[in-house]
This record gives structure tokens, sequence and C-alpha cells, in this order.
């Protein structure tokens, strides 16, 4: 069976690929010689819903309760579990997590039962600071 080998160098097209090796097979990337910096991460994502939707989740009558409450619990754990959750993530010590109404696949879940058309969209990295590859702003 022939396979397709993905080359971990450099090119013209972008920077390299840190998880994949010279055989095009994934590896955890070597982090035990890299000092321990400050990191910052922002990302944003959108649930698109209904007036009506949004108006029970502010009214609290939710039918499985807090909606926002529990999500920014969910935003939290999965920060926390993060390396659990991504494959070839390393565990970072976190210091602190911020969150606002985040957790989009909390809130679809808490909320499918009065809206089962909610779209979740737009989830991306917006801001990044420190470690190797500096600082990034979408």
């Amino acid at each position: 069976m022939a396979r397709k080998s993905a080359k971990a160098k450099s090119s013209k097209a972008g920077p390299a690929l840190t998880h994949i090796d010279a055989r095009g097979e994934a590896r955890m990337v070597d982090v035990s010689e890299k000092p321990a910096t400050e990191r910052i991460a922002v990302a944003e994502g959108r649930v698109v819903m209904s007036k009506a939707t949004l108006e029970l989740i502010e009214s609290g009558n939710a039918k499985k309760g807090d909606v926002l409450g529990v999500a920014r619990v969910a935003g939290i754990m999965a920060a926390k579990r993060t390396h659990e959750l991504i494959p070839l993530c390393h565990p970072l010590a976190l210091s602190k997590v911020t969150l606002d109404i985040v957790a989009c696949l909390t809130i679809y879940d808490m909320i499918k039962a009065a809206e089962r058309g909610v779209r979740i969209e737009g989830i991306h990295l917006v801001e990044k600071t420190g470690g190797k590859s500096g600082h990034y702003r979408a």
C-alpha cells in the first residue's frame, strides 16, 4: 500500500508541522529545553439561536438550569484538561482562566430541547502571546 509522506521541514508554502516527523508520522514535540514563559490565548465562537431561546437563557428558565453558569464551568474544565482532550498537546500550568459566555457545545447541549436548529459558528483564535512563536492577532 502506497503512503504519502508529509515532510516536517519548512517550505516556501509555510512553516513546518511540528507534530509530524520526517516520515509523516505523528509525534509529540520535545519541550524539555523550553523555558517557562507567560502565555495568553484568546479564542471566540458564536452560538446562533432565536431571540426566544436567548430570552429563555437570560431569564434562567431553561429546562436544564443556568446555561451560562454551567457553560463557564465547562469552559474552565476544558481549559484545565486541554492536554487530555487534544492529542499531542502538552499539559500547561494554568495560573488563570477567564471566560465570558463560552463553551459553545455546552450551551448547545443545554438548549437543544428548546431549539434544535441552534448553530455553532466562527470558533477561532483571536490572539496569542508568548512562547517561541511570539505574538499573533487574527
